[in-house]
């Protein structure tokens, strides 16, 4: 699946600073009419290392009113966490009604890495599939709009990435030892993303995959993805 993605396409910068500012003021607008309309928005970001989870989800909620969304960012679970279900801790972040949730990782932290490193055991993440899909499709059937984006980009491009933040004083913070753990098993990361993919894109929650080379590009894809998945589900006296 992932090998069949183009990732070369791009946006021309003009043509970005152009169609950018429009779908942003209308996520904006959107996010006044999800909050009259009491619907809840959840927004997941996953990706390779350096794929720019954090550069899209800055250019999703720049424009918001910052009393409607929250971002959550999820590292490996600490303290209480690890004494509930891996799930608790992503039900307790849920954006309420006439919210907008963006989550930087995810709850599919359990067939990603805690599979490839076996922080859970084959059981535990193969069981995953089917409660993080029953996890979603409660979230749905409560009138939760859900987007799943998978950012990705090619190995070439992400050792790019790689050496310019190594370079940079003011990046190079973002450049960690596991990071370069993780690209050495970037065939096994890639079979979990592809399964991941496969196994819990549903009607429901589909899964975006967004060609991320090219950040222009990118960028505008996930906004514009993120305004069309709430305007599908708004009523008609709602979308003007």
């Amino acid at each position: 699946m992932l090998e069949r993605v183009d990732v070369k396409k791009k946006l021309d910068e003009k043509l970005y600073r152009k169609q950018l500012p429009p779908i942003q003021s209308r996520l904006r607008d959107l996010e006044f009419v999800i909050y009259r309309e009491q619907i809840p928005v959840l927004c997941v970001f996953e990706g390779w290392d350096a794929a720019g989870k954090g550069g899209a989800i800055k250019r999703v909620t720049e424009a918001l009113d910052p009393r409607g969304f929250t971002v959550n960012s999820f590292a490996a679970p600490r303290g209480e966490e690890k004494t509930h279900h891996y799930l608790w801790r992503f039900w307790k972040a849920l954006p309420r009604a006439g919210h907008l949730s963006v989550w930087d990782r995810s709850h599919y932290g359990r067939v990603l890495v805690e599979r490839v490193e076996k922080f859970c055991s084959e059981w535990e993440w193969r069981r995953a599939y089917r409660e993080i899909n029953e996890f979603e499709a409660h979230q749905r059937s409560h009138g939760m709009v859900i987007c799943k984006f998978w950012l990705h980009i090619s190995q070439e491009e992400q050792m790019r990435r790689f050496k310019s933040r190594e370079h940079d004083p003011y990046r190079s913070y973002k450049l960690t030892e596991e990071d370069w753990r993780n690209r050495a098993k970037w065939n096994v990361y890639q079979q979990a993303v592809e399964e991941m993919l496969e196994r819990t894109s549903t009607a429901e929650a589909p899964w975006t995959v967004v060609e991320a080379n090219d950040k222009f590009y990118a960028r505008v894809k996930v906004v514009k993805t993120v305004v069309s998945a709430i305007e599908a589900v708004l009523p008609k006296k709602a979308k003007k």
